[in-house]
């Protein structure tokens, strides 16, 4: 049996990068995996694929996360195919980078919406779910400069920052529910889109990095298996910062 044998997870933004790492790190555990994405096209259809070669239940939903409407919609389905929403880990986001005397209103919304109000909208429709079940564990994808603030990304520091505080609130208030909430800062971590920066910037990265090397996906995903499990049932409240000792 794994760690989240017989537990739904419910993970936004999952299609691709890291949030798929987490999808297939959470089913190989056992845990069925719902995941949403803004749309579900060839390749939100083979991650819910890959999922399914563990043996567990996979549907990726189509969904706006910074819609509150299509939020509690999406939601509604996932419990009733489901059965129950007992992880959710808050992963949706976008950048729009760019210094803020530059930075136009439209861009700062934009992230905003994303990447925290987003968060708001799946735990004001999951808690009371997992209230009714009598435990659950949130999980919000933050960043290492949402904890230390980054030029040119006020607008993604901000929304970062308030995942820390959101998960730090709702721990809060839910804690007496048996309900969890935490959050996880990545540091420099080998995807996609950092493979697209020059290398010169790759390695000066790397020069301020204590164990000498970007993150992969995979150090992110196992952080989320043990915030999800009962492994961390005595932690809330908490942001782990997965980031090398790059921001000790």
């Amino acid at each position: 049996m794994g760690l989240l044998t017989g537990k739904t997870a419910l993970i936004t933004g999952a299609a691709r990068g890291i949030g798929k790492a987490i999808a297939l790190k959470f089913a190989q555990e056992g845990a069925n995996i719902a995941f949403t994405d803004l749309v579900i096209d060839e390749l939100g259809q083979e991650t819910e694929k890959e999922i399914a070669t563990f043996g567990v239940k996979a549907k990726g939903y189509a969904s706006n996360a910074a819609d509150f409407a299509q939020t509690e919609e999406v939601v509604s389905k996932v419990k009733e195919e489901f059965g129950s929403i007992d992880i959710l880990v808050n992963n949706a986001g976008i950048t729009k980078d760019g210094l803020m005397l530059r930075m136009t209103e439209a861009q700062w919304d934009a992230v905003i919406a994303v990447n925290l109000k987003s968060a708001f909208n799946f735990i004001h429709a999951c808690t009371p779910i997992m209230m009714r079940q009598r435990g659950g564990s949130i999980i919000n994808m933050s960043s290492v400069v949402g904890v230390h603030g980054n030029a040119g990304q006020c607008n993604y520091s901000a929304s970062k920052a308030g995942l820390i505080a959101l998960a730090k609130s709702i721990a809060q208030e839910m804690g007496a529910k048996g309900i969890r909430a935490n959050a996880i800062a990545p540091g420099f971590i080998e995807t996609a889109m950092t493979a697209q920066l020059p290398d010169d910037v790759r390695a000066e990265w790397v020069k301020k990095i204590p164990l000498r090397r970007g993150g992969t996906v995979d150090d992110i995903a196992n952080t989320a298996v043990y915030l999800a499990s009962d492994l961390s049932s005595y932690v809330s409240g908490q942001v782990i910062q997965v980031d090398g000792g790059m921001n000790m």
